[in-house]
């Protein structure tokens, strides 16, 4: 198990699957149910040839801030180390970009987020 768990990562799609978990981070993570506020999810079009064969989906869950409180996205919040965070940055298309966010638990952690411009 990792010593220096020192980054949240806060994720409501493909990154819970234990299958992609081993093939970014090399073990399972342990996370707590969290959700995002303020947000709202649609679905993103996958291209990425090695991205598709971890996840097994054309489709992953995409967020962009909406600006209504009552928005809400549900998702886990893991604990990973400053080297896993780089994983899941490697893993993550061009489509998304990692942001700190406040969560509904008032606990705040990276999270992708549609890219903007």
């Amino acid at each position: 198990m990792p010593t220096e768990l020192s980054e949240s990562l806060f994720s409501y799609g493909t990154l819970q699957q234990a299958g992609v978990q081993q093939a970014t981070f090399g073990r399972l993570l342990a996370g707590e149910a969290d959700a995002l506020v303020g947000y709202r999810r649609s679905l993103v079009k996958i291209e990425d040839a090695q991205v598709l064969a971890t996840s097994g989906e054309a489709y992953h869950p995409i967020v962009e801030a909406s600006g209504d409180p009552h928005d809400r996205v549900d998702g886990m919040v893991f604990a990973i180390t400053a080297a896993e965070l780089a994983h899941a940055d490697a893993y993550e298309v061009d489509d998304y970009e990692r942001v700190p966010a406040e969560l509904a638990s008032g606990r705040r952690a990276w999270v992708y987020v549609k890219r903007r411009g």
